[in-house]
């Protein structure tokens, strides 16, 4: 089937360019190292896609390092299979929404997208399957993709690994966990600390922080610890967030300690350097990778990650003390 003539892009998006083949190289992730390392963007299999238009929309802030790893990940298949890749975000559920009915107006191939809040994403989604664009999940929704009809779910199930936390924090003997989930009523946060407390055979206590504003989070954090000495552990749920807890615990005379969910290359040096003890890693990069991959998949083989009835786990991967040196090269990279 002939795909119909590109139409001009919706102004609310930003078009990024198909990397060139020499470009991919330096993502270290596309350059085929152990693999075939025969496909690139003028060899065979990206022949059959020159032209076809996907989207990656995204609840990702501005200048948050995880998407940014999510980004390198989606444009390193865009690249692999000769894709035309956008990247759209906004954390606002109402505005995401928007850019995916902004996609479907621009006819687009394919579309992979986060469901942080799955309701406000239930009608976009289901006008992009009306108009026939195939739709992935990735990152948000582990619970809510195939009720939504969505075609594969690539991410981290966010309650399996709130439970892994949970149980390493009884294996340091921890007593009082203080969960801080910078974004209320998004779906994967809130799973996170429910599987903390699921475990944890200690005192499991919520404190939200406006994750837009790390000085307002410093001082919350802050403000928690002093207020109750009896906190021995801290558990942030962005990289960001866990270095910032850091500052807190520091600032407040605390003796308690720091773990975390997902990573980057600051985060790396604070695990070697034993300021925060452990951290779990989804593999943002191979989120964003196999959800554009999956879409190029899908329209060129009919193949279906799951069979559209699981989901593909990228994580959880604890990294700590042990470790934090093999995947030192990756984070430095750019690529964890």
């Amino acid at each position: 089937m002939n795909n119909p003539p590109p139409p001009q892009a919706s102004p609310r998006f930003v078009r990024t360019a198909v990397l060139a083949a020499a470009l991919c190289l330096l993502l270290a992730g596309c350059s085929g190292s152990g693999g075939s390392g025969d496909t690139g963007a003028d060899g065979a299999d990206g022949a059959d896609s020159g032209g076809t238009k996907v989207v990656l929309i995204t609840h990702g802030g501005h200048g948050d390092s995880f998407w940014d790893l999510v980004q390198r990940g989606a444009r390193a298949a865009a690249a692999k299979d000769g894709l035309d890749l956008t990247y759209a975000s906004d954390p606002d559920p109402a505005e995401q929404a928007q850019l995916v009915r902004d996609a479907v107006d621009d006819r687009v191939d394919g579309i992979a997208v986060t469901l942080a809040k799955p309701q406000a994403m239930k009608g976009p989604v289901a006008e992009a399957k009306a108009a026939g664009i195939p739709v992935v999940g990735l990152n948000s929704g582990i619970d809510a993709w195939r009720s939504q009809g969505l075609l594969e779910f690539f991410g981290q199930d966010e309650s399996l690994a709130g439970r892994g936390v949970g149980e390493r924090l009884n294996a340091v003997k921890a007593k009082h966990a203080l969960c801080v989930i910078h974004e209320r009523g998004n779906v994967a946060l809130e799973a996170r600390c429910a599987g903390v407390k699921k475990t944890f055979s200690g005192r499991t206590e919520m404190l939200y922080v406006e994750g837009t504003d790390l000085d307002a989070v410093d001082a919350a954090v802050t403000a928690q610890l002093r207020q109750d000495p009896s906190i021995d552990e801290v558990v942030t749920l962005g990289a960001q967030f866990a270095l910032t807890a850091v500052k807190a615990v520091k600032a407040s005379g605390s003796r308690a300690k720091v773990a975390t969910f997902d990573l980057d290359k600051n985060l790396i040096k604070a695990v070697r350097d034993g300021d925060v003890q452990f951290a779990v890693d989804q593999q943002p990069y191979l989120q964003g990778y196999l959800a554009v991959d999956a879409l190029w998949l899908y329209r060129t083989n009919g193949n279906v990650s799951g069979g559209g009835v699981a989901p593909v786990l990228t994580g959880r991967a604890f990294v700590n003390k042990a470790n934090v040196a093999s995947i030192a090269r990756f984070a430095a990279a750019g690529t964890r």
